[in-house]
């Protein structure tokens, strides 16, 4: 029997997952398994995506529905239930649980990026509030490492972009852009900063993955910053998807 999984969100058109997931049941041999594309234009339809796909055993969660679909899920697991956005669905006896493997994912490849680097930086900027921003604010008190969310608009527990000046570089030097601003085929945007005050104490890590040097990265390097995108994270958050669905303990 065919064991389906895919992606919902809407648009889906920046995604690597499909070709990702294809290529890796190729590569190792897994039979009997497809990945398809789900793109919703309401979180509603979930319901029949489900309905018409009774073969489906597993998604993954994007923007902009990884705190929308909750209400649609049976259950969440620890780690999901503390960050409070989703990214991966288990289907399995007619229950849907949900996870969060982009904190994994995100923790995994910040490390690696660090230790490159060189640097531990004393606190982090985080640009976004939603859910994909949840994950990082979570893997980053994991680790220690001070935050200031970052949004357009006056949020609780967040500042504005224009209140960013040279000290918060300089206090939170790890730059984070959790927002699509940059994602292709809108790549001349980019998170509105103070470019000019970066200096090579900055680190700019851009969840966007496509393409894969976007015009925040590309502004970081031009002041001299360690730079990273999220391609490592989404192979990792991917992989780690794959075991929660697949794993018989759950």
């Amino acid at each position: 029997m065919e064991r389906l999984f895919g992606l919902i969100g809407y648009p889906l058109s920046h995604s690597f997952s499909k070709r990702y997931f294809t290529e890796k049941f190729e590569r190792e041999g897994i039979a009997g398994c497809r990945y398809e594309l789900f793109p919703l234009e309401r979180i509603e339809d979930l319901l029949t995506i489900l309905e018409e796909n009774p073969s489906l055993c597993g998604l993954n969660v994007t923007i902009p529905y990884k705190q929308a679909v909750i209400p649609y899920l049976h259950q969440l697991d620890a780690g999901a239930q503390a960050i409070g956005a989703v990214n991966a669905i288990r289907i399995a006896d007619g229950k849907l649980t949900g996870y969060n493997t982009d904190a994994y994912g995100f923790m995994e490849s910040l490390q690696r990026f660090l230790q490159q680097s060189g640097h531990q930086p004393p606190g982090a900027l985080v640009f976004g509030t939603g859910g994909a921003a949840k994950a990082v604010v979570w893997a980053l008190q994991q680790l220690g490492i001070p935050h200031l969310s970052v949004s357009r608009r006056a949020e609780a527990g967040s500042i504005l972009y224009e209140s960013i000046d040279k000290e918060h570089f300089t206090t939170h030097p790890l730059l984070i852009n959790t927002t699509p601003l940059g994602m292709s085929p809108h790549t001349d945007a980019c998170p509105p900063l103070p470019y000019d005050l970066l200096d090579r104490q900055n680190l700019l890590y851009d969840l966007v993955y496509n393409p894969e040097e976007t015009l925040f990265l590309q502004k970081g390097k031009e002041a001299g910053c360690h730079t990273t995108n999220g391609l490592e994270m989404l192979y990792l958050q991917a992989e780690k998807a794959w075991s929660v669905w697949n794993d018989p303990a759950l």
